[in-house]
């Protein structure tokens, strides 16, 4: 699966049974409220008392920010993907809480465009939200429901209880999930194998049910400037996915291919902090974590008409993460200093099993073993003059990895070096409505675990997909411009990536023709520019959005240079009665992202409304998405002289009835931040 948005270019995902999924970044932004304003590299927008405070949920009020896009529930930012998420000083460690948070209970966001040294340096943004904090002793309780119809049907349910008194802050929730989805499509790859035009193709119709929960308890303490806290959270998951279709090859009659995935995974999470304020300026803060996971996937390709011989194969993963981050934060001659250290150890295993005897001559069963130490310190620095805000920072950063294949190091790819990565940001405020801002990081980016396997997966009887142990880190160098004036605010993005990464297919070795689908380094370039107008007209926010994706990038002999143009007309209207209306436009031409072209989708629509009642205690919430069935999903690959084109139709058209209840809402003030929110990522 590939999702696209014009944004700066990140590494794809293969999943089984033919599909790509691509991490590509959002380059999109969405209605601008007006009392958002640039504070050095910092959007800083105030929710009290505007008309984005009555929208419901905090993930109602993100989606109409400036910089950022919200897409099933998911937070991306403007030419800088996922960002770390931080409420009233702790990281937020999953989605649900964006729903806990009530848009009337929000005080302000801060969107760091260029985070300092104190983040790992492939952090790209740092979403930080307050609250306006009216803790309530005693009990409050949320409960949030909501059923939600595509082509198929998905009930998710929230329920969140916490409980204070004293000094003492206690929360508990849980959440249950049953999801399923529909994604229909074709492959058909075409390329010269002995001499003569070859063609390999299979269609596809994928069923993803899944049943996910989580649970979570902890405390917070916090007695004059002193505060500590803990928490533990489970989520277990249980899939069954089913793919329905067929594979062929040349003028051969199509074969009659199922395949079913069985996935089992869990995992634990425990987190605590200590935060101390002495001598009235010093603030020492520590955060620990401990993650450990494991998970389970069966997976069966059947040929029911006996035309091939059925594949099984299996696969073990376990992970687990020890981090710990120490900082303190001190004035300095009018300025702001922070100093600290960053330490982690990651180790994950991927027992892999091919149970076909014929299949594993050229799909071998393997066990990898990745174990990996960081150490980093940290400085950053920051202080204003007058008009003027000027920060630096300097991160140093120690990695040892070991990677083992059935118990032998592989010395071509265990390695151990040492990183040192600048930043500097410089602003300029000409009034509260019209600034300017520059901005240059270093950054190395390590690639996910699950793309350093060098295990690899059957799709069909010429398919192939893996990940590839030889993947380096990749080095980016990113310069980056804002300006703001009146209602308009404009970004210029250029980024020079060294070794980053895109998938490919190309012919492999073996006794028949196979194609291997994985990731391979490539150096890119990109450039990434757009405009964006909103002005509030009494009730009526309306925002409008243009931009451009181009990038340069050369691989094999083929250039992908393609730009991307898009636009964005959302709108929201506030009707009396505390009801709220969404209507949003978007669309895309073709163009390259990496070794990808996507289609153009040239408009799609998405609408909402929303009604409070009971003092705000219960909000109704109808929303629809993708009105039309617009939106185009299809992509092509060109390279290593094999033609990959993808057709797919997802069940993006639907409706979802949302209800939340509230009694006495109010939200945890737990300080702890995640210890290591770039090695989170990567597991």
């Amino acid at each position: 699966m590939l999702s696209i948005s014009m944004q700066a270019v990140y590494a794809s995902e293969p999943e089984i049974g033919d599909s790509l999924s691509n991490r590509l970044q959002e380059i999109v932004v969405v209605a601008k409220q007006p009392a958002t304003k640039l504070v050095g590299s910092t959007l800083v927008s105030t929710i009290a008392g505007s008309s984005l405070q009555n929208l419901g949920t905090a993930i109602d009020v993100l989606a109409q920010l400036p910089m950022l896009k919200v897409a099933d529930g998911e937070v991306s930012v403007v030419g800088r993907g996922t960002p770390e998420i931080f409420i009233n000083g702790r990281p937020m460690q999953s989605g649900d809480e964006l729903l806990q948070l009530a848009s009337d209970n929000m005080k302000k966001v801060e969107l760091e465009m260029a985070p300092g040294a104190a983040y790992a340096s492939d952090t790209r943004a740092v979403l930080k939200i307050t609250t306006r904090r009216n803790f309530i002793k005693g009990l409050s309780v949320l409960e949030r429901a909501e059923v939600q119809m595509r082509r198929k049907w998905s009930v998710n349910d929230l329920l969140d209880v916490n409980y204070r008194a004293g000094d003492w802050d206690m929360f508990a929730s849980a959440t249950a999930a049953l999801n399923n989805s529909l994604i229909e499509g074709a492959t058909v790859n075409t390329l010269v194998y002995q001499g003569k035009e070859t063609e390999i193709g299979s269609t596809q119709k994928n069923s993803y049910p899944s049943a996910v929960g989580t649970v979570k308890a902890g405390f917070n303490y916090l007695r004059g400037k002193q505060s500590f806290g803990a928490y533990y959270r489970f989520n277990p998951e249980r899939a069954e996915y089913s793919n329905e279709g067929s594979e062929w090859f040349d003028d051969n009659p199509a074969i009659v291919r199922e395949i079913e995935r069985s996935v089992r995974s869990r995992g634990h999470l425990t987190s605590v902090y200590y935060d101390n304020t002495f001598a009235e300026k010093y603030l020492l803060h520590l955060d620990g974590n401990y993650r450990k996971s494991d998970s389970g996937n069966d997976v069966s390709t059947i040929y029911p008409e006996g035309e091939a011989e059925d594949v099984r194969s299996s696969d073990k993963r376990k992970s687990e993460l020890w981090a710990a981050k120490l900082y303190l934060n001190f004035p300095l001659r009018s300025g702001s200093v922070t100093i600290g250290t960053q330490n982690t150890f990651t180790h994950t295993t991927l027992d892999y099993k091919m149970l076909n005897a014929s299949v594993g001559e050229y799909i071998p069963s393997s066990l990898t073993d990745a174990r990996q130490i960081s150490a980093a310190a940290f400085a950053s620095w920051d202080k204003s003059f007058g008009k003027l805000n000027l920060s630096a920072g300097l991160r140093y950063e120690y990695v040892d990895y070991l990677f083992k294949v059935n118990g032998v190091a592989d010395q071509d790819v265990s390695r151990n070096h040492n990183m040192l990565t600048p930043d500097i940001s410089v602003g300029y405020m000409f009034s509260e409505r019209s600034q300017l801002n520059l901005s240059y990081k270093m950054a190395t980016v390590k690639p996910p675990y699950s793309q350093l396997s060098g295990s690899l997966n059957y799709v069909g009887m010429h398919e192939i997909e893996g990940g590839n142990t030889a993947l380096r880190d990749e080095h980016m160098h990113n310069l980056s411009f804002f300006g703001m004036w009146n209602d308009f605010i404009i970004q210029a993005d250029y980024a020079r990536s060294l070794d980053s990464y895109a998938f490919v297919k190309r012919v492999v070795p073996a006794s028949s023709l196979q194609l291997l689908l994985q990731p391979v380094n490539i150096d890119v370039t990109s450039l990434n520019l757009y405009a964006v107008w909103s002005r509030k007209i009494r009730a009526w926010l309306p925002s409008l959005t243009i931009g451009m994706y181009r990038q340069w990038l050369e691989l094999s002999g083929r250039k992908y240079e393609r730009p991307i143009f898009s636009y964005y007309f959302e709108n929201m209207i506030s009707l009396p009665g505390e009801m709220a209306l969404t209507l949003n436009a978007s669309g895309s031409t073709k163009g390259d992202m990496h070794t990808n072209r996507f289609g153009a989708t040239w408009f799609t629509l998405d609408a909402s409304v929303g009604k409070s009642f009971f003092d705000k205690a219960l909000q109704v919430k109808l929303s629809a998405t993708d009105i039309f069935n617009t939106a185009n999903n299809d992509w092509t690959i060109d390279a290593f002289g094999v033609r990959v084109e993808k057709q797919q139709r997802y069940d993006n058209r639907g409706l979802s009835l949302t209800l939340t209840y509230r009694f006495q809402p109010r939200q945890s003030k737990y300080k702890g931040k995640m210890a290591s929110e770039a090695e989170m990522k990567r597991l």
